[in-house]
């Protein structure tokens, strides 16, 4: 088991969030001793697509890529969401070019797509958003984690187990940040 105490992720969040896309892996990496931190783009609380709701730490305005170790974008209509905010798009991009492990689920690369960071790079999703990735210039497979650098890109909920160990792993091999 990966050990991760000191370790801070940021999860970026919007309404309609696939809810077990956002409390699986955040209560996997915190009972790892990772921190989580839940980035919205206001202070509102957040609805998930069954109702789930989830408070945010921080706004996207109060965080930065250098305080986190790495990025974890839930599924369902957030990404949606998300993509049409250029701070959200501006966030992920540069998290993306860190070279810090970012992971994204089901719609996630949504915001990847958006961010213009998936060119060349292999990646899952969930089937409806195969073709919008494979435009942005992805190679598309359809597996259940697809690890390539330092993007963890995974399909469903029923892929959460493995994606949920593929960003421990990959968080337990980030250097402690200079705090």
């Amino acid at each position: 088991m990966a050990e991760l105490a000191g370790k801070r992720v940021a999860m970026l969040l919007a309404k309609d969030f696939e809810d077990s896309e956002a409390t699986d892996p955040k209560q996997y990496l915190e009972a790892r001793g990772a921190e989580v931190v839940i980035v919205g783009l206001d202070r509102q609380p957040i609805t998930g697509k069954k109702g789930t709701v989830l408070q945010p730490d921080k706004t996207i305005d109060e965080v930065t890529v250098e305080e986190f170790d790495a990025l974890v974008i839930p599924g369902g209509g957030s990404p949606e969401n998300l993509r049409i905010d250029d701070r959200a798009v501006a966030f992920t991009r540069a998290f993306v070019e860190s070279g810090k492990p970012v992971a994204a689920i089901c719609h996630g690369p949504q915001l990847l797509i958006s961010a213009d960071v998936l060119r060349g790079r292999t990646v899952t999703c969930v089937k409806k958003i195969r073709d919008d990735v494979k435009n942005a210039g992805a190679i598309y497979v359809d597996e259940a984690v697809v690890i390539d650098g330092n993007l963890i890109t995974s399909r469903v909920p029923a892929d959460l187990p493995l994606f949920d160990q593929a960003i421990a792993e990959a968080l337990a091999r980030v250097p402690a940040r200079g705090d």
